[in-house]
C-alpha cells in the first residue's frame, strides 16, 4: 500500500525496545544505546508528525526501570536531563506540544523543575502532541487515579454513582488526550510491559524485531500500513 493510501491513526504509543540489545550487538555499553535511542526519538517525532499523526506516545522510563544496575539507572537520568534540554529546543523548531506522564514526584526535583519548564514553554504549541512516559507505569497511574476519584467522593465533590469510564479516564494522567489508535513495540518482545493499561483497550497492535535505535520512517510506515489492513470494529468511550 503506498504512503498516500494509508489512512493515518491519529494516535501512535510506542514502546521503545532493544537499546541495550542493539548495543551490546555492536559490542558497545548500554548506555550507548540509550544516547542513540534518544536521537532516533527525535527523527520519530519529526517524520510522525510529516505523515500527519497527530499524538505520539513512547515509553521511556518504566516503574519498574528503577530495578536495573544503579550505573545504568544513573546514565539514563542524566541523559534524561539532557534530553530535556534538546526537547525544549526541539519542540520550538517544530511547535511541539510536549506532556510528561507518570508519577513525577519520584523523580529528581531538578528533573520536575526542567519537565514543569518544558510543559509550560510548550502548551500553546499547535504541532505535535508528543507524551513521554517517564516513572510511568500503567498500574500505578490507575491506582493513583483510584485515590483522586476515592478523595473526590469522600470530600463530597461527587457521587459515588458519577463515577463513569470517562470521569475514571480524565482521573489518569492522559486526561484529555485521544486513546491510542496503534501501539508499536520494537525488538521482538510481544507484550505491553504495563504501559497505558486502560487506554490501550481498542487499540491495534503492532510488534517489529527492529531494535529501537534501528527504526525509521520505512519502520514506521510499515506499522501504519499494517494498522490499515485491520479491521477497525470496535466501541469506544463516548463523548459527553
Amino acid at each position: 500500500m503506498a504512503e498516500s493510501e494509508n489512512r493515518m491513526p491519529n494516535h501512535v504509543a510506542i514502546i521503545l525496545d532493544g537499546n541495550g540489545r542493539w548495543a551490546k550487538s555492536k559490542g558497545m555499553p548500554r548506555n550507548y544505546g540509550h544516547v542513540q535511542g534518544a536521537k532516533t526519538v527525535e527523527v520519530i517525532c519529526e517524520e510522525a508528525y510529516r505523515m500527519g499523526i497527530q499524538y505520539l506516545t513512547v515509553y521511556a522510563f518504566s516503574t519498574e526501570n528503577w530495578r536495573r544496575p544503579e550505573d545504568e539507572v544513573d546514565a539514563l537520568m542524566k541523559l534524561l536531563r539532557n534530553y530535556m534540554k534538546t526537547c525544549l529546543t526541539t519542540a520550538r523548531k517544530n511547535r511541539m506540544c510536549v506532556r510528561v506522564i507518570g508519577d513525577k514526584t519520584g523523580l529528581d526535583a531538578d528533573i520536575r523543575k526542567r519537565i514543569a519548564e518544558l510543559e509550560e514553554s510548550t502548551k500553546d504549541n499547535d504541532g505535535l502532541h508528543f507524551q513521554i512516559a517517564l516513572n510511568y507505569g500503567g498500574r500505578d497511574e490507575i491506582i493513583r487515579a483510584v485515590r483522586r476519584a476515592a478523595l473526590a467522593v469522600k470530600e463530597g465533590k461527587i457521587m459515588e454513582s458519577e463515577i463513569t469510564e470517562r470521569y475514571f479516564s480524565d482521573m489518569l494522567d492522559t486526561a484529555g488526550l485521544p486513546e491510542p489508535d496503534l501501539l508499536i513495540r520494537t525488538c521482538g518482545e510481544q507484550r505491553i510491559s504495563n504501559f497505558l493499561l486502560w487506554q490501550l483497550a481498542y487499540t491495534e497492535f503492532y510488534f517489529t524485531d527492529v531494535a529501537w535505535p534501528d527504526f525509521t520512517r520505512e519502520e514506521l510506515l510499515k506499522a501504519v500500513d499494517a494498522y490499515n489492513h485491520r479491521d477497525r470494529k470496535y466501541g469506544r468511550i463516548e463523548e459527553g
